[in-house]
């Protein structure tokens, strides 16, 4: 980023999805409140008392893990932090994206402002310091268990001594060009900031938030499918009437959407009083996933403000801790995975309905009448395929044992693992919504119908990237543009534009507040907080 950037006033406090969406994207340069500084140095001026008695510290004038019995004499403290730190730049694999190690580097932050950590307030300014340049670290995304990020927030530790990747202004090159580029020094690490520039889980917190807000854009949109598959099949809309009255509040406000969002279209008459269930039970499904994607957003960002360091600073003591292990959010996500497979499960039904011609007269396949064509078999075929993957990645890992370091550490939470899967979930939710929003437009053609509302502005996208289908033709790049067009930012605040869903939408930051320039969204996100704050305390 090379513009002039708004500032965001770090504190200590969990921060927000908006706040996220503006960070990762550049758009919002954190700065650290003086308060939070101050407790900081507070923290800082325990740890070193201390040390100053002699009394040790974990990964501090001691070794680590299986090394934790080892001390360190003063005279060999700076060279132990600094191959500390590069020691765990083990990471491996593709990079995560820019905007996931920004967060990452924020959260690090603000988990810091709590003062209960121990570090410098330069390890801190160097943290911002990165941010404020654009210079951000390339962190290979395999290299943690779950029980702290150390082959992940080793690499931007790594980064911090002058070693490693970064990215400087959106090029890859070696830590040390970025740093000469940017101005920069690279950063002695002093006593306890080597392990608190790794012993904490900021970059899966930031992964993980990032993954939960794209989640719950894809189940946004596949939402938005489902209703344009509803009228294309001449669904009856009682079922969504009624459990606005009799459902969980969660399932009651997607029955309302539905009834809200349905009445720009002349609705097909129903041919069934009793609709499958995939058609009946569209809100009790969606209520469910919403409903767990809202509570893992929630911890998630309750992360985001807490200090998950070893050791830790509390009443004037430098105390171990086990506030490493992520399982809480990682539990959660694993049942948001669940959740997302059942949301699969339920569009693919809905794929088979539109093609088996068994409902309003429609041919099966798709295929026009009077046409020699295969139609839409194999296309559905594939959504069975992208149904199976979905589910096949919704298997919990977290309770598996693994035991290193000696012995010391047989905890983990695989969170970074867990991230990776349901990215891949979210990935192919995506396509699977593509694929029913291509079919229902197939049908609605079909039978002639003219759907208005979000189903009309779905199907509009369909059609500028592929044509009613009357001869067999390949469908491949015709779907992936759908795919890429349904699933932008941009379509997804429409549809949260054009008929909202206020809990959903402004906690995941969808619809215009998403859209306004970076002055105007801080004004928008401090409100957020606020309100955030009082509502769920």
């Amino acid at each position: 980023m090379t513009g002039p950037r708004a500032s965001l006033e770090l504190t200590g406090q969990p921060l927000g999805f908006a706040e996220l969406a503006e960070i990762g994207a550049g758009r919002l340069q954190p700065v650290a409140s003086p308060a939070g500084m101050a407790r900081v140095e507070l923290a800082r001026g325990v740890l070193e008392d201390a040390i100053g008695r002699g009394v040790p510290v974990y990964g501090a004038t001691t070794g680590v893990g299986a090394m934790k019995d080892v001390a360190w004499s003063p005279d060999e403290l700076d060279a132990f932090n600094l191959g500390l730190v590069r020691a765990h730049h083990f990471g491996t694999g593709s990079p995560f994206p820019c905007s996931v190690v920004r967060n990452a580097m924020a959260i690090r932050v603000n988990t810091a402002l709590t003062g209960y950590v121990g570090c410098t307030p330069e390890l801190v300014q160097a943290y911002l310091d990165l941010l404020n340049a654009d210079v951000i670290p390339v962190v290979r995304r395999t290299g943690s268990i779950g029980c702290a990020d150390i082959g992940l927030m080793g690499q931007i530790g790594a980064v911090l001594t002058g070693v490693g990747e970064a990215r400087y202004r959106g090029e890859r090159m070696s830590a040390e060009q970025a740093f000469a580029r940017a101005g920069l020094a690279p950063m002695r690490m002093a006593p306890r900031d080597s392990l608190a520039s790794l012993s904490v889980n900021s970059v899966s917190f930031a992964a993980a938030a990032e993954a939960t807000r794209n989640a719950a854009g894809a189940i946004r949109l596949m939402l938005a499918t489902a209703l344009m598959t509803g009228g294309a099949l001449g669904a009856s809309r009682d079922p969504w009437s009624a459990v606005v009255h009799v459902g969980t509040p969660r399932e009651a406000l997607i029955g309302a959407w539905l009834c809200r969002a349905a009445e720009d279209w002349n609705w097909p008459v129903a041919t069934h009083i009793q609709d499958p269930l995939s058609l009946r039970m569209i809100a009790q499904v969606f209520g469910a996933v919403f409903e767990s994607l809202l509570t893992t957003g929630h911890k998630i960002l309750a992360a985001t403000g807490r200090s998950d360091d070893n050791p830790v600073v509390v009443d004037g003591r430098v105390l171990t801790s086990g506030g490493s292990l992520p399982l809480d959010v990682t539990i959660l996500l694993e049942a948001a995975a669940i959740c997302m497979a059942h949301a699969a499960r339920n569009s693919f039904n809905r794929c088979v309905l539109l093609g088996n011609g068994q409902r309003r007269g429609l041919p099966v396949n798709l295929v026009p009448e009077g046409r020699i064509a295969t139609g839409f078999g194999p296309i559905i075929k594939l959504a069975g395929e992208i149904f199976s993957r979905v589910l096949s990645m919704s298997n919990p890992v977290s309770a598996q044992s693994l035991v290193v370091a000696g012995g010391m550490e047989d905890e983990a939470a695989f969170l970074p693992l867990v991230i990776e899967r349901f990215d891949r979930q979210m990935e192919a939710v995506k396509r699977l919504a593509a694929l029913e929003a291509l079919l229902a437009a197939q049908a609605i053609d079909i039978l002639g119908d003219e759907p208005g509302g979000v189903p009309k502005m779905l199907y509009d996208i369909v059609r500028k990237h592929a044509a009613f289908y009357t001869v067999d033709r390949p469908l491949s790049a015709e779907v992936e543009a759908i795919e890429e067009e349904l699933s932008s930012e941009a379509v997804i605040g429409e549809i949260a534009a054009q008929v909202p869903i206020a809990s959903i939408d402004d906690f995941f930051a969808f619809g215009p507040r998403a859209r306004l320039q970076s002055g105007q969204a801080l004004e928008a996100i401090h409100s957020n907080r606020q309100a955030g704050s009082r509502n769920h305390g």
